[in-house]
């Protein structure tokens, strides 16, 4: 290898380097002590010395009555959320797409959502929904639709069902823009083939738009997969995991678990938990699609 190569070889190297430290630091690192952790017992009375204890606070997780609750909560917050943003996002995008004019100021007011701080949109959600809030207020004082206050966040799937709502708008935007880039990528020619053929706008959609943007759709679900199992501010915001705990996700009884009441092996332990099925869920979904393009 001559010397240019190796100079060549070296400045990359060293253009690399402050990243792979960042990364090694800040990502590789914590990775690496989170899973040590998950195998010691490791609270508030043990921060300088820790019992190793093998797999039981693996153990201890999985047998755990909250933490089957709040999996099934960010399951079921998941597979209502994913599809309602991917659907409603889809159907924007292709709106959008047939209009000639104004298109900017639509994408820019359907996207302004997602723009918008998770904390201040929580807030105001449960403003909206509180039992004294302005939902109630409409209802009784202003329609007279209802004989007193719902109680909307006083329970488990009704704390939940609006943290699902506030997840679902703040996605619309998010999945317009995604799918409005690969909508545009599809050939107007198989559109008119298609047109020759007879077909009408729903076979067009159906055997036209959603091949061709397949990859699209694959990409949306998985991002939005890992984000569903990661919500968190909206759940805190909005029911605090109350009541009970009932409405907790998996990232919010993490977090109680291991502030709250000190348990950081518990936490580090359900962190690798979730990640191994958020893994096992993402080969689910490539498995799925991979075989329906095959077919």
């Amino acid at each position: 290898m001559n010397k240019t190569a190796k100079g060549k070889q070296w400045q990359i190297g060293m253009l690399l380097l402050p990243g792979l430290l960042v990364f090694g630091v800040f990502t590789a690192y914590p990775l690496i002590k989170l899973f040590i952790m998950s195998f010691f017992k490791w609270d508030f009375g043990s921060m300088l010395e820790q019992q190793f204890i093998g797999v039981q606070n693996y153990k201890e997780v999985i047998s755990d009555s909250y933490f089957r609750i709040s999996f099934v909560n960010t399951l079921v917050y998941t597979l209502v959320t994913v599809p309602a943003q991917m659907a409603l996002g889809l159907l924007v995008a292709l709106c959008i797409n047939s209009i000639t004019h104004l298109k900017v100021t639509f994408r820019v007011l359907y996207y302004l959502p997602v723009i918008t701080s998770w904390v201040i949109a929580s807030l105001v959600f449960k403003y909206i929904f509180n039992t004294e809030g302005m939902l109630n207020y409409i209802l009784f004082n202003v329609l007279h639709l209802t004989e007193h206050n719902i109680r909307w966040l006083d329970s488990r799937w009704g704390g939940l069902s609006v943290a699902m709502l506030l997840g679902t708008w703040k996605g619309i935007g998010w999945n317009m823009v995604v799918f409005l880039a690969a909508l545009q990528t599809v050939p107007t020619e198989l559109y008119e083939v298609a047109g020759i053929d007879g077909a009408g706008a729903v076979k067009k959609f159906f055997h036209v738009t959603i091949p061709s943007i397949r990859g699209t759709i694959l990409f949306a679900l998985v991002m939005l997969t890992i984000g569903g199992f990661n919500v968190f501010t909206s759940i805190k915001m909005i029911t605090g995991g109350q009541p009970g705990h009932q409405t907790d996700t998996i990232l919010t009884w993490m977090y109680y678990k291991a502030f709250s009441t000190g348990k950081f092996g518990y936490s580090a332990a359900l962190s690798f938990i979730v990640a191994v099925c958020l893994a096992i869920l993402a080969a689910v979904q490539f498995r799925l699609m991979k075989n329906r393009e095959e077919g």
